[in-house]
């Protein structure tokens, strides 16, 4: 399986997570009941699973693969995917810093919540979009097929060492778990 398609496959879970957001974002806002725990766990799969695991993969091997094969590192898309990776960990970071206010019942915490869940919603999913459409193809036609050879090999080694193993199934699981409780 070509990097890129593992990269894709990935963007599938992390665009049910923006769904999972969205749906707690509605209920936030119309002051329902959302489990403070499952704020904590949709953020931590964001954080774990998008962040470390996806993102790991993208900046730390396949952007600077493409870069040795001629794509500019800070200008065109691979800046652009750069530039927003980090506008998405700003938002995470407004999510994080919101919970302990709701724990407390803050009404204002549970609208930056809502707010920042839209805000990463919004922009990874045009970012997603940009990357499986512009991007990865990009990818696919200037890497070798050696050098993508490689990228599998580096992907894998992330799971094992930098994730951990079992970690990619544990948020599987959880993805799903909390699927049927906010979009079911």
């Amino acid at each position: 399986m070509k990097p890129t398609t593992v990269l894709s496959q990935e963007h599938q879970s992390i665009l049910l997570m923006i769904s999972i957001l969205g749906n707690m974002a509605d209920r936030l806002e119309a002051d329902e009941k959302v489990e403070v725990v499952h704020l904590e766990e949709a953020v931590d799969f964001v954080k774990g699973f998008a962040d470390k695991c996806h993102h790991a993969k993208e900046e730390d091997l396949l952007f600077p693969a493409m870069e040795k094969a001629g794509i500019p590192r800070t200008d065109g898309p691979l800046g652009v995917m750069l530039r927003e990776h980090t506008e998405g960990r700003a938002l995470v970071k407004a999510m994080t810093d919101s919970i302990p206010g709701i724990r407390k019942g803050a009404k204002a915490a549970a609208r930056l919540f809502a707010e920042s869940a839209r805000g990463y919603g919004a922009l990874l999913s045009q970012h997603i979009y940009k990357e499986d459409n512009i991007l990865y193809p990009m990818a696919d036609a200037r890497l070798s097929a050696a050098a993508q050879d490689e990228l599998t090999a580096c992907f894998a080694d992330v799971e094992k060492n930098v994730v951990g193993e079992g970690r990619h199934e544990e948020f599987h699981a959880l993805l799903h778990r909390l699927e049927e409780l906010y979009l079911r």
